[in-house]
């Protein structure tokens, strides 16, 4: 199952919005960028996720904007092959330089390289020319950012005019990396577009993007940035859609992209969009998965498992499901053919992909769960032209935090 995230960030309470059952249905009112599939990428898929699951190795949660024009701005993203990630284009400056940014709920920074950035990573991206720009202001303040797997990016920060969809933009302080390492050389985005709370920015005093678009359109109730203070992501699966349509949506929510109804979560801390999870479940009555006869003609049977003090982040910028390995052992033990590898991680049949969608891992939040199908495990085969062992889109290891990934 793809959720399709609300993070609405009011000025009063703050509360996400999840929808189950998302599904890609009619295009909405919104005037949609199509997403575009991306076939020439060479991708590394367990550097890849190594790199985006070591993205928090040490936890630690602590408890002026131009107004330009109003509405709602939809972002499509591209679906990185097979749901590795996902990344839109970002117009920045005055005439517009336009960049490929990753939207990442788990952290806040916007940042991207400048033309004066000569690294390898930097020169394999487009980089930001300042000097084209007639609405760049150059902030002295030094501005760096380092990643649990070592990479980091380094500069200043600066002023510009950053537009997201067209109908939103405003005046925002950005990130210029002059030095890129170069673990950020083979991947396909320029740099992040970060979409958590102010805690998790680099620098002090600087404000989120949505913070300032917020805080705009509450000073100019008429002529405000957002028709609503809330930014909705969905993001589409290779497996259920061919990964067709995703977007992120500033201001507002597509309502043709989910059916039943929104359910809210409060979030516990402002810094992730971290929430309490209430437990989990696997199923119960699956048979041989690898032959492709898994719950078939059964009613699904589930055993649950309470969590009584765990909490969870939502990361648009995590691949993979990443949780502790004692609940990793438990899912994977509903599952036949799983095995776990000492360097890759849980692996499962590839046949799961046929699995009825009835069969299903669950994660339960603010009372209602949320089914993962377990068809959506297998995650990408490891063994080349053979198909028949994928790894596994759930993974152990994560102390603290657990994560829902991509």
């Amino acid at each position: 199952m793809r959720l399709m995230l609300l993070l609405s960030m009011a000025l009063a309470t703050t509360t996400l919005s999840l929808s189950s059952n998302a599904s890609p249905l009619t295009e909405g009112g919104f005037g949609a960028i199509p997403l575009i599939l991306n076939p020439s990428y060479k991708h590394n898929t367990p550097a890849h996720i190594q790199k985006l699951n070591k993205r928090y190795p040490n936890i630690k949660i602590k408890a002026g904007t131009g107004l330009l024009s109003a509405g709602t701005g939809k972002v499509g993203l591209v679906n990185v092959n097979p749901d590795l990630e996902y990344y839109g284009a970002v117009k920045i400056g005055t005439p517009a330089q336009t960049l490929q940014l990753t939207f990442d709920t788990g952290s806040s920074d916007i940042w991207f390289p400048t033309t004066t950035c000569s690294t390898a990573a930097c020169k394999a991206h487009t980089r930001f020319n300042p000097s084209k720009s007639s609405t760049y202001k150059k902030d002295p303040r030094p501005w760096e950012i380092k990643y649990g797997d070592g990479s980091s990016a380094s500069g200043h920060l600066a002023s510009e005019i950053v537009n997201v969809g067209g109908d939103v933009q405003l005046r925002q302080t950005v990130g210029l990396a002059e030095n890129v390492s170069d673990e950020f050389k083979d991947v396909p985005e320029d740099g992040v577009f970060g979409l958590g709370f102010g805690t998790l920015m680099s620098v002090k005093g600087v404000n989120t993007f949505m913070d300032n678009a917020i805080a705009s359109s509450a000073k100019n109730k008429t002529e405000g940035v957002l028709k609503q203070p809330v930014v909705s992501v969905f993001l589409p699966s290779l497996r259920k859609n061919g990964g067709r349509d995703g977007h992120v949506l500033f201001g507002g929510i597509d309502h043709s992209r989910y059916t039943g109804s929104l359910h809210y979560v409060p979030v516990t801390h402002k810094g992730f969009w971290q929430l309490k999870l209430d437990a989990f479940k696997t199923p119960s009555n699956l048979k041989n998965a690898a032959s492709n006869t898994a719950n078939t003609g059964n009613k699904p049977r589930w055993t649950e498992f309470a969590l009584p003090k765990q909490e969870v982040i939502l990361d648009t910028g995590t691949t993979l499901i990443i949780i502790s390995t004692a609940a990793a052992k438990k899912i994977h033990s509903s599952i036949p053919g799983s095995t776990l590898d000492p360097k890759l991680g849980y692996l499962v049949p590839c046949s799961l992909r046929s699995t009825p969608s009835s069969s299903a891992i669950g994660f339960k939040l603010n009372g209602k769960y949320f089914k993962v199908p377990v068809a959506d495990l297998a995650f990408e085969a490891v063994d080349g032209e053979k198909g028949k062992t994928c790894l596994s889109g759930v993974q152990g290891g994560q102390t603290g935090l657990w994560i829902l990934g991509d």
